[in-house]
Protein backbone atom coordinates (compact mmCIF):
# COMPACT_ATOMS: atom_id res chain seq x y z
CA UNK A 1 0.00 0.00 0.00
CA UNK A 2 1.16 3.52 -1.12
CA UNK A 3 1.90 5.61 2.68
CA UNK A 4 0.12 8.30 3.34
CA UNK A 5 1.91 11.47 3.31
CA UNK A 6 0.80 14.76 5.18
CA UNK A 7 1.81 18.42 4.12
CA UNK A 8 1.82 20.80 6.94
CA UNK A 9 1.38 24.24 4.94
CA UNK A 10 1.23 25.17 1.85
CA UNK A 11 3.71 24.68 -0.42
CA UNK A 12 5.12 26.05 -4.57
CA UNK A 13 2.58 25.11 -6.77
CA UNK A 14 4.66 23.08 -8.94
CA UNK A 15 6.23 21.14 -5.89
CA UNK A 16 2.65 20.78 -4.64
CA UNK A 17 1.15 19.06 -8.17
CA UNK A 18 4.51 16.38 -8.33
CA UNK A 19 3.38 15.85 -4.59
CA UNK A 20 0.06 15.33 -5.60
CA UNK A 21 0.60 12.80 -8.41
CA UNK A 22 3.05 10.82 -7.08
CA UNK A 23 2.14 10.32 -3.74
CA UNK A 24 -1.37 11.84 -3.22
CA UNK A 25 -0.77 13.63 -0.44
CA UNK A 26 -3.00 15.55 1.95
CA UNK A 27 -2.04 19.15 1.30
CA UNK A 28 -2.99 22.47 3.32
CA UNK A 29 -6.26 23.92 2.30
CA UNK A 30 -5.45 27.54 3.61
CA UNK A 31 -1.78 27.43 5.30
CA UNK A 32 -2.49 28.03 8.59
CA UNK A 33 0.17 27.36 11.35
CA UNK A 34 -0.58 23.94 12.48
CA UNK A 35 -1.68 23.64 16.02
CA UNK A 36 -0.06 21.22 18.35
CA UNK A 37 -3.47 18.91 18.48
CA UNK A 38 -3.40 19.29 14.53
CA UNK A 39 0.24 18.09 14.54
CA UNK A 40 -0.78 15.36 17.09
CA UNK A 41 -3.17 14.01 14.12
CA UNK A 42 -1.34 13.92 11.67
CA UNK A 43 1.38 12.21 13.76
CA UNK A 44 -1.11 9.35 14.08
CA UNK A 45 -2.76 9.41 10.74
CA UNK A 46 0.12 9.62 8.44
CA UNK A 47 3.17 7.72 7.84
CA UNK A 48 5.23 10.69 6.70
CA UNK A 49 5.30 13.85 7.80
CA UNK A 50 6.30 17.17 5.37
CA UNK A 51 6.90 19.96 8.31
CA UNK A 52 8.07 23.74 8.44
CA UNK A 53 9.75 25.63 10.50
CA UNK A 54 6.25 26.60 12.19
CA UNK A 55 5.84 23.36 13.13
CA UNK A 56 6.63 22.26 16.40
CA UNK A 57 7.56 18.34 16.93
CA UNK A 58 8.23 17.83 20.51
CA UNK A 59 9.13 14.21 22.36
CA UNK A 60 6.28 13.98 23.78
CA UNK A 61 4.69 14.27 20.76
CA UNK A 62 6.41 12.40 19.03
CA UNK A 63 5.83 9.25 21.97
CA UNK A 64 2.69 9.66 22.27
CA UNK A 65 0.70 6.51 22.12
CA UNK A 66 -0.72 5.74 18.87
CA UNK A 67 1.69 7.61 16.60
CA UNK A 68 1.81 5.98 12.99
CA UNK A 69 4.56 8.26 11.42
CA UNK A 70 8.15 6.91 10.74
CA UNK A 71 9.86 9.50 9.30
CA UNK A 72 10.19 13.52 9.09
CA UNK A 73 10.43 15.43 5.72
CA UNK A 74 11.56 18.78 6.83
CA UNK A 75 10.90 21.28 4.44
CA UNK A 76 14.25 23.84 5.43
CA UNK A 77 17.76 23.14 6.66
CA UNK A 78 17.18 23.74 10.28
CA UNK A 79 15.61 20.94 12.35
CA UNK A 80 15.88 22.88 15.67
CA UNK A 81 12.14 22.53 15.89
CA UNK A 82 11.96 18.87 16.11
CA UNK A 83 13.17 17.18 19.00
CA UNK A 84 15.72 14.51 16.51
CA UNK A 85 17.13 12.92 19.88
CA UNK A 86 13.94 11.79 20.49
CA UNK A 87 13.16 10.81 16.57
CA UNK A 88 16.81 8.86 16.72
CA UNK A 89 15.84 6.72 20.15
CA UNK A 90 12.36 6.13 18.53
CA UNK A 91 13.48 5.30 15.18
CA UNK A 92 12.36 7.99 13.25
CA UNK A 93 13.80 9.12 9.96
CA UNK A 94 14.72 13.34 9.97
CA UNK A 95 15.86 14.84 6.91
CA UNK A 96 16.09 18.18 5.81
CA UNK A 97 17.11 20.67 2.70
CA UNK A 98 20.52 22.13 2.73
CA UNK A 99 22.65 23.60 0.44
CA UNK A 100 19.66 25.08 -1.70
CA UNK A 101 19.09 27.93 0.62
CA UNK A 102 22.70 29.15 0.90
CA UNK A 103 22.94 31.95 -1.80
CA UNK A 104 19.69 33.29 -1.31
CA UNK A 105 20.37 33.67 2.64
CA UNK A 106 23.90 34.94 1.95
CA UNK A 107 22.05 38.01 -0.22
CA UNK A 108 19.52 38.74 2.52
CA UNK A 109 22.13 38.94 4.71
CA UNK A 110 24.28 41.79 3.02
CA UNK A 111 20.80 43.21 1.82
CA UNK A 112 20.22 43.52 5.96
CA UNK A 113 23.88 44.99 6.49
CA UNK A 114 23.20 47.38 3.79
CA UNK A 115 19.96 48.53 4.84
CA UNK A 116 21.12 49.24 8.98
CA UNK A 117 24.35 50.56 8.21
CA UNK A 118 22.64 53.41 5.69
CA UNK A 119 19.76 53.66 7.92
CA UNK A 120 17.25 52.78 4.66
CA UNK A 121 14.69 51.55 6.83
CA UNK A 122 14.58 55.10 8.07
CA UNK A 123 14.00 56.22 5.21
CA UNK A 124 11.49 54.41 3.35
CA UNK A 125 9.30 55.02 6.83
CA UNK A 126 9.88 58.41 6.91
CA UNK A 127 9.18 59.12 3.41
CA UNK A 128 5.99 56.81 3.27
CA UNK A 129 4.88 58.88 6.24
CA UNK A 130 4.65 62.05 4.39
CA UNK A 131 7.96 63.51 6.78
CA UNK A 132 10.66 63.78 4.51
CA UNK A 133 11.45 67.83 4.09
CA UNK A 134 14.12 67.33 0.87
CA UNK A 135 17.72 66.64 0.77
CA UNK A 136 19.92 68.13 3.32
CA UNK A 137 23.51 67.67 4.25
CA UNK A 138 22.81 66.27 7.55
CA UNK A 139 19.89 64.10 6.72
CA UNK A 140 19.71 60.79 7.75
CA UNK A 141 23.57 59.84 8.01
CA UNK A 142 25.08 56.04 8.49
CA UNK A 143 27.72 54.86 7.76
CA UNK A 144 29.76 53.34 5.06
CA UNK A 145 30.38 49.57 4.85
CA UNK A 146 33.39 49.17 2.45
CA UNK A 147 36.22 48.78 4.60
CA UNK A 148 34.40 47.91 7.87
CA UNK A 149 35.28 44.97 9.30
CA UNK A 150 32.80 41.77 9.66
CA UNK A 151 33.09 39.42 12.41
CA UNK A 152 30.99 36.13 10.76
CA UNK A 153 29.90 33.52 13.57
CA UNK A 154 29.52 30.45 12.02
CA UNK A 155 31.46 29.34 8.97
CA UNK A 156 29.24 26.51 7.60
CA UNK A 157 28.31 27.19 3.87
CA UNK A 158 26.01 30.66 4.42
CA UNK A 159 28.62 32.20 6.66
CA UNK A 160 31.50 31.16 4.04
CA UNK A 161 28.63 32.80 1.10
CA UNK A 162 28.11 35.66 3.09
CA UNK A 163 32.21 36.35 4.00
CA UNK A 164 33.06 35.80 -0.09
CA UNK A 165 30.25 38.61 -1.04
CA UNK A 166 31.54 40.65 1.63
CA UNK A 167 34.87 40.61 1.50
CA UNK A 168 35.11 40.31 -2.98
CA UNK A 169 31.89 42.98 -3.50
CA UNK A 170 32.14 45.58 -0.56
CA UNK A 171 35.84 45.56 0.18
CA UNK A 172 35.53 44.31 3.49
CA UNK A 173 37.97 42.87 6.32
CA UNK A 174 36.27 39.69 7.45
CA UNK A 175 36.77 37.90 10.61
CA UNK A 176 35.34 34.78 11.86
CA UNK A 177 34.60 32.45 14.73
CA UNK A 178 34.07 28.54 14.13
CA UNK A 179 34.09 25.25 15.96
CA UNK A 180 35.26 23.52 12.86
CA UNK A 181 37.83 25.37 10.68
CA UNK A 182 39.01 23.99 7.53
CA UNK A 183 42.58 23.27 7.40
CA UNK A 184 43.76 26.02 5.09
CA UNK A 185 41.22 28.15 5.51
CA UNK A 186 41.56 31.57 3.80
CA UNK A 187 39.64 33.77 6.73
CA UNK A 188 41.42 35.19 9.37
CA UNK A 189 40.00 33.59 12.29
CA UNK A 190 39.73 34.17 16.03
CA UNK A 191 39.38 30.81 18.40
CA UNK A 192 37.50 32.85 21.04
CA UNK A 193 33.87 34.17 20.59
CA UNK A 194 35.10 37.44 22.86
CA UNK A 195 37.86 38.23 20.76
CA UNK A 196 35.74 38.41 17.47
CA UNK A 197 33.07 40.36 19.56
CA UNK A 198 35.72 43.21 20.60
CA UNK A 199 37.02 43.75 17.15
CA UNK A 200 34.40 44.03 14.39
CA UNK A 201 32.38 46.49 13.57
CA UNK A 202 29.70 44.11 11.93
CA UNK A 203 28.49 41.03 13.77
CA UNK A 204 26.40 38.14 11.37
CA UNK A 205 25.02 34.88 12.90
CA UNK A 206 25.10 31.75 11.35
CA UNK A 207 24.59 28.78 13.73
CA UNK A 208 22.17 26.41 13.97
CA UNK A 209 19.97 27.09 17.17
CA UNK A 210 21.11 24.21 19.64
CA UNK A 211 21.50 23.58 23.12
CA UNK A 212 24.87 25.42 23.64
CA UNK A 213 24.39 27.91 20.90
CA UNK A 214 20.43 29.23 22.63
CA UNK A 215 20.77 32.55 23.98
CA UNK A 216 24.62 33.05 22.93
CA UNK A 217 24.60 36.63 22.39
CA UNK A 218 24.00 37.74 25.92
CA UNK A 219 23.82 40.97 27.97
CA UNK A 220 27.48 39.78 28.78
CA UNK A 221 28.75 39.18 25.14
CA UNK A 222 26.81 42.45 23.67
CA UNK A 223 28.89 44.52 25.89
CA UNK A 224 31.35 43.30 24.65
CA UNK A 225 30.84 44.90 21.14
CA UNK A 226 32.67 47.75 19.84
CA UNK A 227 30.47 51.13 20.77
CA UNK A 228 28.53 51.93 17.35
CA UNK A 229 28.59 48.34 16.02
CA UNK A 230 25.96 46.55 14.06
CA UNK A 231 24.46 42.82 14.92
CA UNK A 232 22.79 41.08 12.16
CA UNK A 233 20.76 37.88 12.56
CA UNK A 234 19.69 36.02 9.63
CA UNK A 235 20.24 32.23 11.82
CA UNK A 236 17.34 31.57 14.62
CA UNK A 237 15.91 33.63 16.83
CA UNK A 238 16.88 32.47 19.94
CA UNK A 239 20.76 33.00 19.24
CA UNK A 240 19.85 36.39 20.61
CA UNK A 241 18.75 37.86 23.84
CA UNK A 242 16.23 39.99 22.83
CA UNK A 243 16.00 41.89 26.02
CA UNK A 244 19.75 42.44 26.14
CA UNK A 245 19.80 43.33 22.20
CA UNK A 246 16.60 46.27 22.90
CA UNK A 247 18.54 47.62 26.15
CA UNK A 248 21.81 47.43 24.26
CA UNK A 249 20.15 49.37 21.03
CA UNK A 250 18.09 51.88 23.53
CA UNK A 251 21.10 52.95 25.09
CA UNK A 252 23.10 53.67 22.29
CA UNK A 253 26.15 50.94 22.86
CA UNK A 254 24.55 49.44 19.51
CA UNK A 255 24.39 51.46 16.68
CA UNK A 256 21.45 48.95 15.20
CA UNK A 257 20.49 45.59 14.17
CA UNK A 258 19.25 43.85 11.14
CA UNK A 259 16.99 41.07 12.07
CA UNK A 260 15.16 38.22 9.87
CA UNK A 261 14.13 35.77 12.62
CA UNK A 262 13.09 36.20 16.56
CA UNK A 263 12.95 33.59 19.46
CA UNK A 264 8.67 33.22 19.34
CA UNK A 265 7.84 33.53 15.96
CA UNK A 266 5.83 35.11 14.56
CA UNK A 267 5.68 37.18 17.65
CA UNK A 268 8.03 39.78 17.88
CA UNK A 269 9.36 41.56 21.16
CA UNK A 270 7.61 44.93 21.60
CA UNK A 271 10.74 46.47 22.08
CA UNK A 272 12.30 46.05 19.50
CA UNK A 273 8.74 47.05 17.30
CA UNK A 274 9.70 50.81 18.90
CA UNK A 275 13.27 51.42 17.68
CA UNK A 276 13.76 53.16 14.81
CA UNK A 277 17.96 51.55 14.45
CA UNK A 278 16.60 48.34 13.81
CA UNK A 279 15.49 46.45 10.64
CA UNK A 280 12.81 43.89 11.17
CA UNK A 281 12.42 41.53 8.07
CA UNK A 282 9.42 38.53 8.43
CA UNK A 283 11.75 35.71 8.18
CA UNK A 284 12.65 36.38 4.29
CA UNK A 285 16.17 34.40 3.93
CA UNK A 286 14.85 31.88 1.36
CA UNK A 287 12.10 34.08 -0.08
CA UNK A 288 12.85 33.44 -3.75
CA UNK A 289 10.53 31.63 -5.99
CA UNK A 290 13.66 29.52 -6.82
CA UNK A 291 15.10 28.63 -3.45
CA UNK A 292 11.73 27.90 -2.45
CA UNK A 293 10.95 25.62 -5.31
CA UNK A 294 14.61 24.19 -5.10
CA UNK A 295 13.84 23.02 -1.24
CA UNK A 296 10.30 21.77 -1.93
CA UNK A 297 12.31 19.44 -5.05
CA UNK A 298 14.90 18.50 -1.89
CA UNK A 299 12.28 17.20 0.46
CA UNK A 300 10.81 15.08 -2.55
CA UNK A 301 13.69 13.46 -3.34
CA UNK A 302 13.95 12.54 0.59
CA UNK A 303 10.64 10.95 0.77
CA UNK A 304 11.01 9.33 -2.58
CA UNK A 305 14.20 7.37 -1.47
CA UNK A 306 12.46 6.54 2.23
CA UNK A 307 8.96 5.37 0.13
CA UNK A 308 11.07 3.19 -2.18
CA UNK A 309 13.11 1.70 1.35
CA UNK A 310 16.83 3.70 -0.03
CA UNK A 311 18.80 5.45 2.00
CA UNK A 312 17.82 9.72 1.84
CA UNK A 313 20.24 11.92 0.55
CA UNK A 314 20.06 14.11 3.29
CA UNK A 315 19.08 12.01 6.36
CA UNK A 316 19.78 14.19 9.99
CA UNK A 317 19.27 10.77 12.16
Amino acid sequence: MSPTVRVTRRWPAPVERLLSDEFAAQLSADDHPMTAAELGAALRHADIILPTVSDTISGPMLRMAGRRARAIVNYGAGVDHIDVASARDLGITVTNTPEVLTECTADLTLALILMVCRRTGEGERELRAGCWRGWRPTHLLGHRVSGRTLGIIGLGRIGRAVARRARDGFGMKVIAHTRTPRAGERLELREALDDLLREADIVSLHVPATAQTRGMIDCRRLALMRPGAYLINTARGGLVDEQALVDALRSGALAGAGLDVYSSEPAVHPGLRTLENVVLLPHLGSATEETRAAMGLRALDNLRAIVCGEEPPDRVV
